[in-house]
């Protein structure tokens, strides 16, 4: 009995030191933890007494008479914008109030870029690149976005982001480069046109499959909390994408997270054929925010100023309160999707000419620069030469420029080459030895 008492205390010992070190465990957790937690999300102590919900899944209220949510509930989210479609500033205390040299460097930007667009269009109607994507109706969306975040803030685009990449000085050699696949190219030749991406610019490579940058952004934003970075990620997207099961995931694990998070939509219209009344039937993605916990705005993206503020307060927030945002930019894609679409089979000229001609983001800052004297027809006309003369150059030398070597093919996979790859490159070679008359290695690097 004396032995059994002896045992029943030790076990009382040995299970109280067990509780005070996981007590003590806990509270270090506690002091270390890096997630902040708002007095909303706190679940209130249980009172059996209250008729109010004690579910801890949602904060609501009940209600005795049966009625289910109408889905316009969260409908007609307003448009934020800073100028009218005359280049006017609706409301001086919205304007970002930039210089002159800023100002002009944006309309530079968008205008290179769509003279890029025209020239790289034509060479692959020409046969003279495989595919391409202009931005044509779009360009406010990527300057105003790219001149609001920080050179170290990380950008995962989809395709149709090339002006933020421009903006942040990739040069129209690296542009015309990747187009063409030639030795230059940052990514050896191996992806198709308008995959661009540079490390040294905290532009992630574009991938094709629709929405897989989503859950990586987020990632990656959870990453820099963890580090406290002070960094943000921007992810560009278009409304298509936004139908994708990655987009849900990543935005209500960037909310759960509470990520330094810019989701940044663009919703042109389309999603190469698909019309927004056939993509979804709430209103627009801005309203999906709230569902997910995150603040959301929705802006005029052919005003390049309410781009620009919109995004600049988001980055602002997103650092400091450690929480993702999402930004639905309006805007219209007047360009086929691609060089393997024909829009007019799903639109109209009428339509197309009047976001073309009636509310461009290059006209309405044009309009903006002109009404202050700080552009004028001989700036317009100089300028426009002077940047054709520029992509053309750049166009002509990568054209010139040789392939990359074809060993290419077999590198930066493994750290040593494996012998089911070793053998690959050597039937690789042999095949092109014996059908060289096929394969015009003299176009390659050696």
């Amino acid at each position: 009995m004396a032995a059994l008492k002896s045992v029943n205390r030790m076990y009382g010992v040995c299970f109280h030191a067990a509780r005070q070190a996981a007590g003590l465990k806990a509270s270090r957790l506690v002091q270390h933890r890096t997630f902040k937690i708002s007095s909303a999300q706190l679940q209130q102590p249980f009172d059996s007494s209250l008729e109010k919900p004690q579910f801890p899944g949602a904060s609501a209220e009940f209600v005795d008479n049966l009625e289910f949510i109408q889905p316009n509930v969260i409908s007609g989210i307003p448009i934020y914008r800073v100028m009218d479609r005359q280049g006017n500033i609706i409301n001086p205390s919205q304007d970002p109030q930039l210089s002159k040299e800023t100002v002009l460097n944006f309309y530079q930007k968008m205008t290179l870029l769509n003279t890029m667009d025209r020239i790289l269009y034509e060479s692959q109607r020409q046969g003279r690149i495989s595919f391409y994507m202009t931005n044509y109706g779009e360009e406010g969306t990527h300057i105003g976005s790219a001149s609001a975040l920080d050179p170290n803030d990380l950008v995962f685009g989809q395709y149709r982001e090339a002006g933020v990449l421009m903006y942040r000085g990739f040069p129209l050699d690296l542009f015309m480069a990747q187009c063409y696949a030639n030795a230059d190219d940052l990514g050896k030749g191996r992806q198709m046109p308008v995959h661009y991406g540079c490390r040294d610019l905290n532009f992630v490579t574009i991938s094709s499959p629709l929405a897989t940058q989503i859950p990586q952004a987020v990632g990656a934003a959870y990453a820099f909390k963890r580090q406290n970075m002070n960094r943000a990620v921007i992810c560009y997207f278009g409304e298509g994408a936004a139908s994708e099961g990655d987009a849900h995931a990543g935005f209500n694990f960037s909310a759960t997270l509470e990520c330094p998070l810019i989701f940044f939509c663009r919703n042109n219209g389309y999603a190469i054929s698909t019309p927004t009344n056939e993509q979804y039937r709430g209103d627009g993605i801005a309203a999906r925010g709230p569902g997910y916990g995150m603040l959301s705005i929705r802006v005029d993206g052919n005003d390049v100023f309410a781009v620009y503020n919109a995004t600049k307060e988001a980055r602002r927030r997103a650092v400091a309160e450690n929480q993702p945002f999402l930004i639905e930019a309006m805007t219209y894609r007047i360009g086929h999707h691609s060089t393997s679409d024909d829009s007019s089979a799903y639109r109209s000229v009428d339509e197309v000419n009047y976001w073309d001609k009636q509310d461009h983001p290059i006209s309405r800052l044009r309009h903006y620069m002109t009404a202050r004297g700080w552009w004028s027809e001989d700036d317009e006309r100089s300028w426009r030469k002077q940047s054709r003369k520029t992509v053309m150059e750049a166009f002509e030398k990568a054209e010139k420029r040789l392939k990359p070597n074809p060993e290419l093919l077999f590198t930066d996979v493994y750290d040593q080459m494996i012998p089911s790859l070793s053998k690959q490159r050597e039937a690789f070679w042999r095949h092109v030895q014996q059908y060289k008359e096929h394969y015009p290695v003299d176009l390659y690097e050696k």
